[in-house]
């Protein structure tokens, strides 16, 4: 082969596949669904569901009393509870029928009973309970009941201790009633909170799945407009696979590189979630999880009939990848069958990663695992892609051919 004719078959190839770019540009602006999966939904989904978690942490959860003791100490105890920002005492009960009616009513999520040998039994420097009834519709009120019964009753119980050490010095008193001084510190989440830890891995999903929906209602368009329901109609310019998928594969990767720095950046910034990566190492992990997700959407269409067929799919699959990706419930306790199946997925990998450089502050040699990962899949999703858009050039020749005779 000349060095002539190489310079023109690259010429070639790059003028095709900007043909084949420009025609799948031309078909995502023209067609209002892809518009909402590419463009409308990663916009509005993440504002609307960082809207709603945020603030963060359930804060003044209503709680009624019944204090059977009703004596000085038990109403200390109801007042420094209500004195705290994860309770609200709503009121007091006479019992607990009363009590429980609150919570049907959904007045209250939370019951607090005081027995009444509370402070009998402070007095004779026995142990003392108190009884916490709580509304599990949520975990989150019942994290914010325990929390505040917990740290009132240390507290309460390290001032009766000093209270009972009248001949000690104050700094004596300090010493024997907490002798180890203790201060929790939340790593990467320091509000605790709901948003923090869930919307990175969802900001992550959002990019594979509208992807993945978007795509596929293009490739639904594609074979219904089709005589033969093929990916591709019987056109000169599309002999070339590689020109094809690279074509299509730039127009995506455009797109959605614009749609990551939002949702990867803007959105975090927005609503003040964590941020402690460097934004170049983000940026370069996230190429890769890019490109596996085009060629896993790419592999994936052949498989889908018609438009409709992709929402009841690919919506389905979006709660069970955030399970599988090891944030919403600890990869430890993944079977490992099903862990297994979440290596197929782009998510699982980008998920992880993200979290670990966005959120604890990793290096890109610290998730060098998913990195890899990603350009493994980015590797054998591309051969897939290829070989699906071969098989259906080969097909639509073949198709091509016997018509022409005919």
């Amino acid at each position: 082969m000349s060095n002539k004719s190489f310079k023109n078959i690259i010429k070639e190839g790059i003028r095709d596949s900007f043909i084949i770019w420009k025609e799948e540009f031309r078909n995502v602006i023209h067609d209002a669904g892809v518009i909402i999966f590419f463009i409308v939904a990663p916009l509005g989904y993440p504002l609307l569901y960082c809207f709603i978690y945020d603030n963060e942490v359930a804060k003044e959860v209503c709680m009624v009393v019944v204090d059977d003791c009703n004596t000085p100490q038990s109403r200390e105890f109801s007042r420094l509870c209500d004195a705290t920002r994860d309770v609200r005492i709503v009121g007091k009960a006479s019992n607990m029928e009363e009590a429980k009616h609150m919570l049907r009513e959904k007045k209250a999520y939370g019951i607090m009973m005081i027995p009444s040998d509370f402070s009998k039994k402070i007095v004779r420097d026995e142990k003392t309970y108190v009884v916490l009834y709580s509304d599990m519709s949520s975990l989150l009120y019942y994290k914010a009941f325990l929390v505040t019964l917990t740290d009132v009753s240390l507290e309460m119980g390290k001032d009766i201790q000093i209270e009972r050490m009248a001949g000690l010095s104050s700094r004596e008193q300090e010493v024997i009633a907490a002798p180890i001084e203790y201060e929790d510190v939340t790593y990467f989440n320091p509000q605790n909170g709901f948003a923090s830890f869930l919307i990175p891995a969802v900001l992550i999903l959002v990019i594979q799945q509208t992807m993945l929906m978007g795509i596929a209602l293009l490739s639904g368009a594609a074979k219904d407009k089709n005589t033969y329901r093929d990916l591709l109609p019987i056109q000169r310019h599309y002999r070339g696979t590689f020109r094809i998928v690279f074509g299509k594969s730039l127009c995506y990767l455009m797109i959605y590189s614009v749609v990551a720095v939002y949702l990867l950046w803007c959105v975090p910034i927005i609503f003040s979630l964590p941020q402690m990566g460097d934004g170049f190492a983000i940026l370069e992990f996230i190429f890769p999880f890019l490109l596996s997700c085009i060629f896993f959407s790419l592999t994936i269409v052949s498989f889908v009939r018609d438009r409709e067929s992709s929402f009841v799919i690919f919506i389905f699959m979006s709660l069970i990848l955030l399970f599988l990706s090891g944030i919403s419930w600890p990869a430890s306790e993944v079977p490992w069958h099903w862990k297994s199946i979440s290596y197929l997925f782009p998510s699982t990998f980008g998920i992880q990663g993200f979290i670990k450089m966005n959120t604890m502050g990793a290096t890109l040699n610290q998730v060098s695992f998913e990195y890899t990962a990603l350009w493994i899949q980015t590797f054998f999703y591309f051969i897939g892609a290829f070989l699906v858009f071969r098989w259906q050039i080969i097909r639509s020749e073949k198709i091509y051919r016997k018509n022409k005779h005919v």
